[in-house]
C-alpha cells in the first residue's frame, strides 16, 4: 500500500503530521470512529492537534474521496476509510457500527439502476438492529 504522505500529496493536500495521524488511524480501524473519538485517541501523541483540526481534516478527506461519512442516528458522524460502497450494520443498543460485506447488498445499486432509470454513484445502506453481544447480554441479564 502506498505511504500515507504520498496518498495525501496525490490528492493535492499539504502533508502534515496531524493529517497523517488521522488518516492512519482510520486506515487501521474497523470501528468507524467519530471526530471526538479520533481526537481523544490521537491527542496523547499529537498534543498540538485540536478537535477543530480533526473536523477540518475529515472534511478535506471526505471531499477528496479518502473517507466516507456515515450518519447513523447519532449527534455526530462516523468515518470510514473504506470508500468503496458497502453496507453497514448499527447496533441500536451499544452503537457499534460494522461493515457488512454481502454481494447481494453491495451490488444492489447495479440491480436497481435499470429499473429506476437512474445512474447510482454510490448507495449507503445501513441496517439497524441489535448485535449478537447485546442480545446475549439481554438473555443473561
Amino acid at each position: 500500500m502506498r505511504e500515507t504522505a504520498q496518498i495525501l500529496r496525490e490528492k493535492g493536500l499539504k502533508v502534515t503530521p496531524q493529517r497523517i495521524a488521522v488518516y492512519n488511524m482510520l486506515l487501521s480501524t474497523s470501528e468507524h470512529p467519530n471526530a471526538e473519538t479520533i481526537y481523544k485517541a490521537l491527542e496523547p501523541t499529537n498534543p498540538t492537534m485540536s478537535l477543530a483540526t480533526v473536523y477540518k481534516t475529515l472534511d478535506f478527506f471526505k471531499q477528496l474521496g479518502l473517507v466516507q461519512e456515515l450518519n447513523v442516528r447519532e449527534g455526530s458522524s462516523r468515518y470510514d476509510a473504506v470508500v468503496k460502497c458497502h453496507p453497514h450494520t448499527v447496533c441500536t443498543e451499544c452503537g457499534q457500527v460494522r461493515d457488512l460485506y454481502m454481494d447481494d447488498l453491495t451490488e444492489i445499486h447495479k440491480k436497481l439502476a435499470q429499473e429506476l432509470d437512474f445512474e447510482v454513484e454510490c448507495e449507503q445502506l445501513i441496517l439497524y438492529g441489535i448485535c449478537a453481544d447485546c442480545r446475549k447480554n439481554h438473555i443473561e441479564g
